[in-house]
């Protein structure tokens, strides 16, 4: 049975691979972020500590609405490591040493990419008729743009 929610066949599935891309980026954010939650050591890591929880918990809590989203678009949620790791600009950090600075500049340089991955689909939207994937993205990039500016302002 077709999908009949008033977007064009084409702009569903260009914008369900763009979400895909959102939500392999989120997912392996996720990752890191809960390995350095684990890992962190040094005299900020109670704050530390603390904020990658926060922030970890709220990845895991957009990886499903993304995921959710494409499914609604009726295609195919990614979900494997393999899949995730061809779709995502953000790489894994497997090192077992990162210190802390490192942590908050890999994290920050994440929230960064997944904002642009979020604004390059912006595009797509127009004449799309899709307000619920419109309105998914600003919730990601207003999320990845104020956590980004806490990582930042970190560094000094």
């Amino acid at each position: 049975m077709a999908l009949n929610i008033g977007i064009n066949e084409d702009k569903r599935v260009d914008i369900s691979k763009g979400l895909s891309q959102l939500l392999a980026e989120t997912y392996t954010l996720y990752l890191k972020t809960h390995k350095y939650h684990w890992n962190v050591t040094g005299p900020m890591f109670q704050t530390l500590h603390v904020m990658f929880e926060e922030h970890y918990t709220a990845l895991a809590l957009a990886v499903d609405e993304i995921a959710e989203r494409i499914r609604v678009m009726g295609v195919k949620s990614p979900g494997s490591y393999k899949e995730f790791s061809e779709l995502s600009q953000v790489k894994e950090d497997a090192t077992m040493d990162t210190d802390a600075q490192d942590m908050i500049k890999n994290l920050l340089a994440d929230h960064e990419q997944v904002v642009r991955t979020a604004k390059d689909m912006l595009p797509l939207l127009e004449d799309a008729n899709d307000e619920g994937t419109n309105s998914l993205l600003g919730a990601r990039i207003e999320y990845h743009e104020k956590t980004a500016w806490m990582l930042k302002s970190l560094l000094g």
